[in-house]
């Protein structure tokens, strides 16, 4: 999963996107408002963390701006908490809302939640076959055991597992896998998949030789 943070505040900006990082989740930052409109408009991100008070471009019409021709799910971070700028941020188009200070846990289950509604899938736990994914507590079960998974592995197969049914490209793929910054190999991909099919069945992902990966 692909996710943008426009935030002004540098520690907060680098704390959140090294935690989302670590827990296998592709991150590009923006520290204004005007980079973020631009990144937001030019990239198809999963979600985007979206601070309200910015310079040159505030959140507000970042947001209004973006409405105008993309849906991605949007979490908005304020410093105020009244029901006056919850109520203005979901109107405005805003999928949830955070007061800051925060606490992480409850930031990352938020943003789980609305990339789920975004893929139409309002209920937490996947049942494909014998596996069972839990997207909130990020585990795996294959026959009601344990499956052991890198950061990396379950967010690839949270991608695919949403879009189930869909045949997705390589392309696209590696632009929900990988950040702007991140260098990557032709071959990485193919190693997460060989990787996921060792571990839940080798027919559990399958190749659409030319077009991409998929899960029936």
């Amino acid at each position: 999963m692909r996710l943008l943070i426009v935030e002004d505040e540098p520690d907060l900006l680098s704390g959140l996107v090294r935690a989302l990082r670590k827990a296998g989740y592709a991150v590009d930052p923006a520290t204004d408002g005007e980079d973020g409109l631009h990144k937001a408009v030019n990239t198809d991100y999963d979600a985007i963390v979206l601070d309200v008070m910015l310079p040159r471009l505030d959140g507000w019409e970042l947001l209004a701006r973006l409405r105008q021709s993309k849906s991605t799910p949007v979490l908005m971070l304020t410093a105020r908490g009244g029901s006056a700028d919850r109520v203005r941020g979901l109107d405005s188009g805003a999928d949830d809302y955070l007061v800051k200070p925060f606490d992480l846990a409850e930031l990352f289950a938020r943003l789980r939640a609305i990339i789920r509604r975004g893929a139409q899938q309002s209920h937490p736990t996947l049942n494909i076959g014998e596996v069972t994914i839990d997207l909130a507590a990020r585990t795996v079960t294959r026959t009601d055991l344990p499956v052991v998974l890198t950061a990396r592995e379950f967010v690839l197969l949270e991608y695919l597992a949403l879009h189930r049914g869909e045949v997705v490209t390589r392309t696209a793929l590696y632009e929900h896998l990988f950040d702007e910054n991140e260098a990557t190999l032709s071959n990485i991909l193919d190693v997460h998949v060989f990787n996921l099919r060792r571990k839940l069945g080798q027919d559990f992902i399958l190749t659409r030789r030319g077009h991409g990966y998929c899960i029936e």
